[in-house]
C-alpha cells in the first residue's frame, strides 16, 4: 500500500505553493495536509522516486511550506508507488547533454534540502517502502523517526556507482554511531551493502518494521499521536534535543531555544485537562 496516497492529493486537503497547478499529476513532490500532519511524498514512481536536480529543489520547498504551515505539527516524508527514493537519478545523469557536468554538492538550489529538513523545527517521520538508496538514506537518516515496511531495503551505493556521497558520508558517520559503532557505519557506506527490514531494526536504524499493507496506518497512528500533544512542548523537544546535541551536558541543559512551554496557555490546559480527566485541546499559545 502506498503510504502517502498520492492520488489523491489532487482531490482533498492539499495545499499547493503559490502558483503551483491544481493538479499533483507530473508534479515531483506532492504536499497534504491531513489534520495537523503534512505528508510530503516524492512522486516519480516510475523510476522509483529516484530524484533529479528539480526534485531535491522541490523537496526543499516543501519542507519550508511545511515549517511555514500553521496548522501543521508533524511531517511525514514518504514515497508513492511502492518505494521510498531509490537514490538520484542515474538514468537522468547519464543522459546530461556533452559538456555538461554532474551537478557538485552543496552547489545550485537544491545544496540545502538535507540542511532544511534537518533543521525543521517540527518532528519529522520517514515512511519507509522498498528501496531506500543513496539519497533516500541521507533523507530517512535527516527525519527524526523512521518507520518501515518488512519489504524495505536500505542501502548507501554510491561506491558502486561512482557518486560521491557527500552529505552520506558526512551525516551516516555522524548519526549512526549513536545507534551502532562507527565502523560499521563506515562499512555500510564503503560497501555498499544492502540491509532488509529485520537487519536496520535490529541495528537501531528504524524505530519499527511493520507489514507492507500497515505501513500507512502505523505512520498515521504515530504522526497523529505526536500531533495530539502540545505543539509547543514538541517543537521545544526537538529544538533543544538538535541544538544540544554536541553540547558538553552542563551547557546542553542550561539551553534555553525554541518556544516557552512553561508560560503558554496550553501547560494550563493541560493541568486543567488532567484534573478534569478529559483530552486537552490545544491551541499552540
Amino acid at each position: 500500500m502506498n503510504p502517502a496516497r498520492p492520488s489523491e492529493g489532487a482531490h482533498t486537503g492539499v495545499r499547493q505553493p503559490e502558483g503551483a497547478p491544481v493538479t499533483a499529476a507530473g508534479e515531483e513532490v506532492l504536499y497534504d495536509v491531513r489534520g495537523h500532519v503534512a505528508w510530503i511524498t516524492i512522486n516519480r514512481p516510475q523510476r522509483a522516486n529516484a530524484l533529479t536536480m528539480s526534485g531535491l529543489e522541490a523537496l526543499a520547498r516543501r519542507f519550508e511550506q511545511a515549517a511555514d504551515d500553521a496548522a501543521v505539527r508533524v511531517v511525514v516524508l514518504a514515497g508513492a508507488g511502492g518505494a521510498f527514493c531509490s537514490g538520484i537519478d542515474l538514468k537522468a545523469a547519464a543522459e546530461l547533454p556533452p559538456g555538461e557536468r554532474f551537478p557538485a554538492p552543496m552547489r545550485g538550489l537544491q545544496r540545502n534540502v538535507f540542511e532544511v529538513l534537518l533543521e525543521l523545527y517540527k518532528p519529522t517521520i520517514a515512511s519507509i517502502e522498498g528501496a531506500c538508496f543513496g539519497a533516500g538514506v541521507e533523507l530517512a537518516m535527516a527525519c527524526d523517526l523512521r518507520i518501515a515496511s518488512e519489504a524495505a531495503h536500505f542501502a548507501c551505493p554510491e561506491a558502486k556507482v561512482g557518486i560521491g556521497a557527500n552529505c552520506a558520508a558526512v551525516l551516516l558517520p555522524r548519526l549512526l554511531p549513536r545507534l551502532l559503532p562507527r565502523a560499521l557505519a563506515l562499512e555500510l557506506l564503503y560497501t555498499g551493502r544492502v540491509l532488509q527490514s529485520a537487519q536496520a531494526l535490529q541495528l537501531g536504524l528504524y524505530n519499527r518494521v511493520v507489514p507492507a499493507d500497515a505501513l500507512l496506518g502505523a505512520t498515521t497512528e504515530l504522526a497523529e499521536a505526536i500531533a495530539a500533544n502540545a505543539p509547543l512542548t514538541v517543537r521545544r523537544i526537538k529544538e533543544v534535543a538538535a541544538k544540544g546535541w554536541e553540547l558538553p551536558l552542563p551547557t546542553a541543559l542550561r539551553l534555553n531555544v525554541g518556544p516557552d512551554p512553561y508560560a503558554s496557555e496550553d501547560r494550563l490546559e493541560g493541568a486543567r485537562a488532567f484534573a478534569e480527566k478529559r483530552a486537552p485541546v490545544f491551541k499552540e499559545r
